[in-house]
């Protein structure tokens, strides 16, 4: 059997070298086709294991929940800062960690550099792969103490300090000088370091409590293992309506389902693209199908003359099966190497983008064998059927 294969194989390969002209424009759409789909897959993939692999290195950022804007009188809600530890004394046991969260615009000064940032607070509660390029993060008796320090992304710290050394320098910030105790390392991926988002300086919230004594902006709660996130909302709602009133409304954000989310938009997008290029694969089908019809009638005698000296139907369906697939391999593999090779050359620009972002090898491989033998199976059955049904007589007489 696998001797008669061969000689099959062989045979198709030699009808499609006669035609090699009309073969070859047949296998255009297959071409077109595939390499769409494997440099759609590829870079898109790659993309998103990128931007997931940057994002989850922030770890889980718990749910923030904060006064909704909508509601009649949003100041009798405001959020104090003695609310985080009034829900973590009532509530405790839905949550690992609790803490009034801060945000704002301030002016900042530095080495003979001014600079309007965003200050955000922090803590030492620490669940994130980040990496520091210069000294540390905060610990407990930073934020017991609520200690005059602070962190830096490297954009500010290049910024404030022209490319030197900032562990260890003073920043002036809201009315206090706070001392530079670590440096985090730049993201990689431009995505994530655009136009001045990524300038920011981070406070122990207890210490941006005394520069900011009012409502904070939010609570950022982390849930304990096996609570959800409807839970948390559950329990920590009637705590802030019996302190602010039971008319107080909040939402709550779940910031990790956020990241969810925008990896699902993600996969979407890349199975409508890959659906786009999987029109032209159907259009290439089509065109196989037609090739191998007209194949079928201009062998008309040469399948009577098979029939007459003892070929079973198997044996011409067979043969012109393989033809069809040999024609859909021949057109995918083409299409791979050029899809493989706009995934690599666009590789560069993804990682610049979005950082490193691995190329699924293994993915454009399935999909192109995948696709090649679906697309030979399915539009060339029906022209190797036609041809095995022929009656032998019939077909010496045409």
């Amino acid at each position: 059997m696998i001797a008669r294969l061969g000689d099959y194989l062989g045979e198709a390969f030699g009808a499609i070298w006669r035609n090699r002209t009309r073969s070859i424009l047949t296998m255009l759409g297959m071409i077109i086709g595939t390499s769409s789909i494997i440099a759609v897959l590829g870079i898109s993939r790659a993309a998103s294991g990128g931007i997931t692999g940057t994002l989850n290195s922030f770890g889980d950022q718990g749910i923030s929940i904060a006064p909704d804007n909508n509601q009649e009188d949003p100041q009798s809600a405001a959020i104090q800062y003695r609310d985080a530890r009034t829900v973590q004394n009532d509530v405790g046991s839905y949550l690992a960690h609790v803490e009034p969260n801060y945000q704002r615009n301030m002016a900042m000064r530095a080495n003979g550099v001014t600079s309007t940032s965003i200050a955000i607070s922090d803590s030492d509660y620490h669940n994130d792969t980040l990496v520091m390029r210069e000294g540390r993060r905060f610990n407990a008796d930073d934020v017991a103490s609520g200690a005059h320090v602070c962190n830096l992304t490297s954009q500010l710290a290049d910024k404030l300090f022209k490319n030197g050394p900032a562990d260890g320098q003073t920043v002036e910030v809201g009315g206090i000088r706070c001392r530079v105790i670590g440096v985090y390392a730049e993201l990689k991926g431009g995505l994530f370091n655009s136009a001045g988002g990524n300038e920011l300086l981070f406070l122990p919230y207890t210490t941006f409590h005394q520069i900011a004594p009012g409502p904070v902006d939010s609570l950022t709660l982390y849930a304990a293992p096996g609570v959800s996130v409807g839970q948390v909302s559950d329990v920590v709602y009637p705590v802030l309506q019996r302190l602010h009133g039971p008319r107080s409304l909040y939402v709550t954000t779940d910031n990790q389902g956020q990241l969810q989310a925008f990896n699902s938009v993600l996969s979407v997008i890349a199975v409508g693209l890959t659906g786009i290029g999987g029109v032209a694969l159907l259009v290439a089908g089509i065109g196989i199908m037609n090739i191998m019809l007209v194949s079928v009638t201009e062998r008309t005698r040469e399948i009577g003359l098979r029939k007459a000296i003892g070929a079973r139907r198997l044996d011409v369906m067979l043969q012109f099966l393989l033809e069809a697939i040999l024609l859909s391999f021949m057109g995918g593999g083409v299409g791979t190497v050029l899809g493989f090779l706009a995934t690599v050359a666009a590789y560069t620009s993804v990682e610049a983008l979005v950082g490193p972002a691995p190329i699924p090898y293994l993915l454009i491989i399935s999909v192109s064998v995948g696709f090649s033998t679906l697309v030979g199976c399915v539009f060339g059955t029906y022209p190797a059927w036609r041809a095995a049904q022929m009656d032998p007589i019939m077909a010496l007489r045409t």
